[in-house]
């Protein structure tokens, strides 16, 4: 080879980036993880002579100590609002929040206590007309039946392979829906792994259709979980502490089982209300 045909890269002013392109790249620090810590409620004796919000706490104690015969709900329509507020500032607000959008309204909201949830169904104004408190793995709000029957559209529309990926999706999620009311096996598919283009997931999110329901985790990072029109199927997105979309996946099962409460969770919240509830009224048992 001669020298001149050695390739030649120009250097000197006006080759590189611009200062900005030179400039390092850190990638972000992660956020806060989401964490157990006790409620902030007053003094003692501000608070001894709240009889509704002291029998409120004593069916929530009951209800977490035989969480196993569940689930158990309470009313709290009725209670004044010194008593309500006291309970908010006891539960608190813990990782798991659910909105229903359908047949009724309501927004739910997981305690710093896991397992203890308060549902709020709301009228078309926008007003409470229920105030509901309960212990379960999930909230029964879940599985208020709003979503249609029929079967998921496995029929080909589009003969030019456009969704040449997302057709073969519909058809195992048919098959594990079919499977699913048999035998109760549950099914997910890894979306992230497969080569979808935006276009392919949009369709299949137009094939599925949007259910009443969604769902935000939040502890490191997020979990959204969306239901669709067709029972037992679920959006379950996973992102980072960044926000970045990181698992991107469709369930076949009853409840997606990163939103439900385990019983050890349970039996853990049964003993930090004791905890809690120590200080104030000494007859919870």
């Amino acid at each position: 080879m001669s020298i001149k045909e050695i390739p030649v890269r120009i250097v000197g002013p006006g080759s590189q980036p611009g200062a900005e392109a030179d400039a390092p790249r850190y990638i972000d620090m992660p956020g806060d993880m989401a964490k157990y810590s006790a409620p902030l409620i007053p003094e003692p004796d501000d608070v001894r002579d709240l009889e509704g919000a002291r029998e409120a706490m004593k069916w929530l104690q009951r209800a977490l100590d035989e969480h196993g015969s569940g689930p158990h709900l309470a009313n709290l329509n009725l209670l004044d609002a010194s008593s309500r507020e006291l309970i908010n500032q006891i539960l608190g607000e813990g990782e798991v929040s659910i909105t229903f959008d359908g047949a009724v309204s309501a927004r739910t909201q997981e305690a710093v206590l896991a397992g203890v949830w308060r549902t709020l169904y709301t009228d078309p104004d926008g007003q409470t007309t229920l105030d509901m408190l309960e212990v379960a793995a999930v909230p029964h709000i879940i599985n208020v039946e709003d979503r249609t029957r029929s079967a998921i559209d496995t029929s080909l529309t589009d003969s030019s392979g456009k969704y040449a990926n997302a057709m073969p999706i519909l058809v195992e999620l048919a098959a594990s829906c079919e499977q699913y009311k048999r035998d109760r096996t549950a099914h997910s598919i890894n979306l992230t792994l497969l080569p979808l283009s935006d276009e392919e997931v949009e369709y299949i999110d137009a094939r599925l259709g949007r259910g009443p329901v969604d769902i935000l985790s939040r502890a490191y990072g997020k979990c959204q979980v969306i239901s669709t029109m067709t029972p037992d199927v679920w959006w379950v997105r996973y992102y980072n502490s960044m926000g970045t979309l990181i698992l991107n996946t469709l369930e076949v099962v009853d409840v997606p089982q990163v939103i439900a409460a385990a019983p050890e969770d349970l039996d853990d919240s049964a003993a930090r209300l004791k905890e809690i509830l120590a200080p104030y009224w000494t007859d919870m048992a």
